[in-house]
């Protein structure tokens, strides 16, 4: 069972956009640098909406511009529209982030639009960012269940996800937004969706973990062949449209699963957490991540025992 998997660092982006304060871009870069001493080379960095409606990320542009070279690091923005997608060809992004929703009512709430609308959007979105050669990663969200609409129907996803494809996308990645997801759920949809065309090397995931089920999630999704999973270390995010969406998995504790269970990843555990500390002293709180609270009791217990010998 042997194989590599890709985290793909969401704290920058899907982390923060959910808090109430606005974190300084001196401060996200320095976050930046602990995820890439950690060993990330898929970022999230921000985002190109509109400054209005997510604050916390009205720095897109200065945060891109001050993007570090690093060599095999591939810096990801997630962009709304085709006036998202100028912003970002204008500060060089070579990666960008699409997104949609299977649930009608999420999509709605979300950018104001039904799903048809926003895939007449991306289609001018995707064509133009290929053909200026960048990257398209795609995301699906509610693909496990909606806040307002409950279960949604496997179909909706996979056809999106056919799309999408064809429009060009490099990569689909299916969100669990308010993380309603369980594992014989998480089969099934993805035995569905590999079955009628949807390539699983190129299908990711994104689970949030706000009942628990996260790592059992993406265990099942490592079974049944996905190779890349999204985490923010820490377990910081969530959406703001989308009622009830706790934290994404996080990163460090999917490395944690992998790493003992033989799989590279390629991610210092230990830097991972150092960068989950990092920025639970931003936020000014404890963050979720499971394994980060078992290292932060452990190096506690060294310090201890260092100061009483």
């Amino acid at each position: 069972m042997v194989d590599r998997v890709r985290i793909h660092e969401v704290s920058l982006r899907d982390g923060l956009q959910n808090e109430p304060d606005v974190v300084p871009t001196d401060v996200k870069l320095a976050h930046l640098e602990h995820l890439l001493a950690s060993g990330f080379r898929d970022i999230e960095v921000t985002s190109f909406v509109r400054p209005r409606w997510i604050p916390q990320l009205a720095d897109a542009a200065e945060v891109a511009r001050s993007l570090p070279r690093v060599e095999g690091a591939r810096f990801w923005a997630l962009v709304p529209n085709p006036v998202g997608l100028d912003r970002a060809l204008d500060a060089e992004i070579g990666h960008i982030c699409t997104f949609l929703s299977a649930s009608e009512t999420h999509n709605k709430k979300n950018v104001n639009r039904t799903v048809a609308e926003s895939m007449a959007g991306l289609r001018k979105v995707i064509t133009t960012a290929r053909s200026e050669g960048l990257t398209v990663r795609s995301y699906i969200s509610t693909v496990f269940g909606c806040p307002y609409e409950g279960d949604i129907d496997p179909q909706r996803s996979l056809d999106l996800a056919l799309e999408l494809l064809e429009l060009g996308a490099t990569e689909i990645a299916l969100g669990d937004t308010v993380g309603a997801a369980y594992p014989t759920q998480v089969r099934t949809i993805l035995e569905l969706l590999a079955a009628q065309g949807v390539p699983v090397e190129k299908t990711a995931v994104h689970f949030h973990d706000t009942r628990g089920t996260g790592l059992l999630n993406a265990w099942t999704a490592w079974e049944h062949g996905i190779r890349t999973f999204d985490g923010s270390v820490g377990g910081i995010g969530g959406c703001p449209y989308a009622p009830g969406a706790a934290g994404n998995v996080a990163a460090e504790d999917l490395v944690y699963l992998f790493q003992r269970s033989g799989i590279p990843s390629g991610i210092d555990l230990d830097g991972a957490c150092a960068a989950a500390q990092f920025m639970e002293g931003v936020l000014g709180r404890r963050l979720p991540g499971r394994y980060l609270h078992n290292w932060q009791g452990q190096r506690q217990r060294g310090s201890r025992a260092a100061r009483s010998a």
